[in-house]
């Protein structure tokens, strides 16, 4: 397995392997890999000659400098799950220095609203820094296709838009969540919790199926309030927020229409433990 920690020996790689006929798959990622993003590098195996995955903790889309050193490193292990997938698979984990070269500041984004709302408005600064590190990646790897989990659907939504943007030839496919047996959606963060916790935390995608049901008949409003009291009752549990909201716009919603797709987003935290999921309320 090829492991690169400069973009120099990447790109020469890269360039020396891949000609105007080889599709070329990329998955990015923080590592402490898990089964949704060994799920992604398979897509992309799957439909692409070369397959790129990125491991790079980005420091620029942290606004809780805690969390950030807490983030868990793990690279060895991460190369030995990417190994169960394929050993064909390029590995690129750079430092820091080499993505910013001492610069590590976020370039300022505009994305038409859809950083403003949940993690943009509970995290300030921390879409600039996602735009900022996956438009230095795709300048980097230029993959064809590039896979991204919909647990993070907001991310998503703003990738496929910073795409738009700055008319980048990439194509960017959403992958289904990857879930615990329990319901817990996979996250790396989920390596932090305790086992308890971990089994208590059950709780966010039994809330999410109930919204869910509850939303064929009730109003957005009233969906919310029983989220809100569902949590308000688990005193191990902060809901930091939970939006219904439009899946193009990401706007709230106040009033269904039947000709919009809408999605539930949550936050919590558990022992200050920062948990996101989402569910497809259509």
């Amino acid at each position: 397995m090829l492991v690169f920690n400069t973009q120099l020996e990447l790109v020469s790689h890269l360039n020396a392997v891949s000609g105007k006929k080889t599709s070329v798959g990329f998955v990015p990622t923080m590592g402490a890999l898990h089964a949704g993003h060994l799920s992604l590098l398979e897509q992309s195996i799957k439909n692409n000659a070369v397959s790129v995955i990125s491991i790079f903790v980005n420091p620029t889309q942290f606004n809780n400098a805690e969390d950030l050193a807490k983030y868990p490193k793990t690279l060895e292990a991460d190369i030995q799950k990417i190994k169960t997938v394929s050993d064909t698979i390029i590995v690129f984990a750079p430092s820091v220095d080499d993505i910013y070269h001492g610069n590590t500041v976020s370039q300022h984004f505009d994305f038409d609203g859809l950083e403003h709302q949940m993690e943009g408005r509970f995290r300030p600064g921390h879409f600039d820094g996602v735009g900022t590190i996956v438009k230095r990646l795709f300048e980097i790897v230029k993959p064809d296709n590039a896979y991204f989990g919909e647990k993070d659907f907001q991310q998503l939504q703003i990738v496929k838009k910073l795409v738009s943007k700055y008319k980048i030839p990439v194509k960017v496919i959403g992958c289904p969540i990857f879930r615990e047996p329990n319901g817990l959606a996979m996250s790396s963060r989920n390596e932090r919790l305790s086992s308890e916790e971990r089994k208590n935390a059950a709780i966010i995608y039994k809330t999410m199926k109930q919204a869910k049901k509850l939303f064929a008949n009730k109003s957005a409003k009233e969906v919310t309030k029983f989220v809100e009291r569902t949590f308000q009752g688990n005193p191990d549990f902060e809901l930091e927020y939970f939006q219904i909201a439009d899946e193009a716009t990401l706007l709230p919603c106040i009033r269904k229409s039947g000709s919009k797709k809408y999605r539930a987003f949550i936050a919590v935290f558990v022992n200050k433990i920062r948990l996101i999921d989402t569910i497809s309320l259509n």
